[in-house]
């Protein structure tokens, strides 16, 4: 899994689960922000905002790291991303789940579940688990 996150990232992580968080904590390239936002929304310029706000994001550039917390987001999301495309088989099927109102969330997109934080992303991942392993979704 940390394999695929820091695939989905673009981001070389030797060592496994530990490496991907080292790179975290040095902070990700702003372009491991452009690749995921790309995969996820790839007709939308602005979808990079809603995972580090613009007037941040300028800032970032300039030092071309993220901080660790935005690195968190983003590899949060990213695992996310590379579990539907599992569950689903594709990539396109995979966005039409992140980006539709799910029952299950109390008819929030799922991707904005995630976004907003920890706990929500646990949520996501149990309607995937359940989708990939047969049980309520």
């Amino acid at each position: 899994a940390f394999a695929d996150v820091a695939g989905v990232l673009g981001v070389p992580a030797p060592g496994g689960a530990f490496g991907l968080i080292a790179r975290i904590e040095d902070g990700l390239p702003v372009k491991a922000l452009d690749r995921l936002a790309g995969k996820l929304a790839p007709g939308d310029t602005q979808f990079k905002y809603r995972l580090i706000p613009k007037a941040t994001y300028e800032r970032r550039k300039v030092k071309h790291r993220l901080s660790s917390d935005e690195g968190e987001r983003l590899a949060r999301l990213a695992g996310i991303w590379a579990m539907a495309v599992d569950v689903w088989g594709s990539e396109e099927d995979a966005r039409d789940f992140l980006f539709r109102p799910h029952a299950m969330l109390e008819d929030r997109r799922p991707v904005d579940v995630v976004i907003q934080s920890e706990i929500g992303a646990g949520l996501v991942l149990d309607v995937l688990g359940g989708l990939k392993y047969g049980t309520a979704a």
